[in-house]
């Protein structure tokens, strides 16, 4: 079933997306298929769909043998929702219920998706957003040597030696595993979230110009770590916020009238299933003060 040939050609309509179907529409095809298989007809956009999604989970580039595999599996899909149909498990309870909850899931996002380009976002809504994201800004970025080794005992013992007076990007050069020891230890600008958890706390609760006087342990190995300077990193430009900012005021507007439809819904519950408690119910639940 492997069509190499086939593949190669359909590289570009694969990237090129719906117009190329179009296109095919527009010479007289109802439907662009990419194959029938014992006897029903599945849609090239089915395909796109499948492997569009494979593309992301393998956050690769597109490639023929992506193309093969993604194309090998999606006939085995094929085949064996066949099997299932032939075998009338879309009657099983589960199978329809697990169905029916992946059809929700689609059409929730579809429509999601819909009400979201519905949506605006107001320059003074931007603006307000930004003077909000600029007070909140205000991380700290640091500038740091280190010197990585493979054990306790070698860390603490380079430590003695920075006490004696001992040059640290020297002994960095000497002894550093890191990539950065050939450059002395030194670290490119970064902020806490940038290094392992020990790392970055060990650096925030440094003075500049100090060195940690115990090792620091991470999955790396252990360091000895240098603080040579801290700021406050700016934050970005309205333009450069724009977007992240419009998006993040979408999700919040989508949020309200999510829930605005929700608590204006006509909702019957089963209360033989649902028991709802009362505030007083609620109450009885708290722990007693004696």
């Amino acid at each position: 079933m492997r069509t190499p040939s086939l593949l190669l050609i359909l590289c570009a309509i694969l990237i090129a997306g719906p117009s190329a179907a179009e296109d095919a529409q527009d010479k007289g095809t109802d439907d662009v298929l990419i194959a029938t298989v014992n006897g029903k007809p599945y849609s090239l956009d089915l395909f796109r769909l499948f492997y569009l999604e494979r593309l992301q989970q393998s956050q690769g580039e597109n490639s023929q043998e992506l193309q093969e595999t993604a194309f090998n599996d999606f006939m085995s899909l094929v085949v064996a929702s066949q099997e299932a149909t032939r075998r009338q498990l879309e009657q099983d309870k589960n199978v329809a219920t697990a169905v029916e909850l992946q059809r929700m899931k689609i059409l929730s996002n579809a429509a999601l998706a819909s009400m979201s380009e519905e949506l605006e976002v107001t320059e003074d809504e931007l603006k307000q957003a930004y003077e909000e994201l600029k007070e909140n800004a205000g991380r700290t970025e640091y500038k740091a040597r280190h010197i990585l080794v493979k054990d306790e005992a070698e860390a603490k013992k380079l430590i003695a030696e920075l006490d004696g007076g001992a040059d640290f990007g020297d002994l960095a050069r000497e002894h550093s595993l890191g990539p950065t020891g050939k450059n002395g230890g030194e670290l490119d600008w970064f902020d806490a979230g940038q290094m392992v958890a020990p790392f970055s706390d060990a650096v925030a609760a440094m003075e500049v110009g100090s060195y940690t006087k115990q090792p620091v342990r991470t999955e790396f190995g252990w360091h000895v770590i240098n603080l040579q300077d801290s700021r406050k990193a700016a934050p970005p430009s309205l333009a450069e916020a724009k977007p992240q900012l419009t998006a993040m005021l979408k999700r919040q507007k989508l949020s309200e009238k999510l829930i605005g439809m929700r608590d204006s819904a006509m909702v019957e519950l089963n209360e033989d299933v649902v028991k709802l408690k009362s505030s007083e119910d609620q109450s009885t639940d708290e722990p007693s003060s004696k």
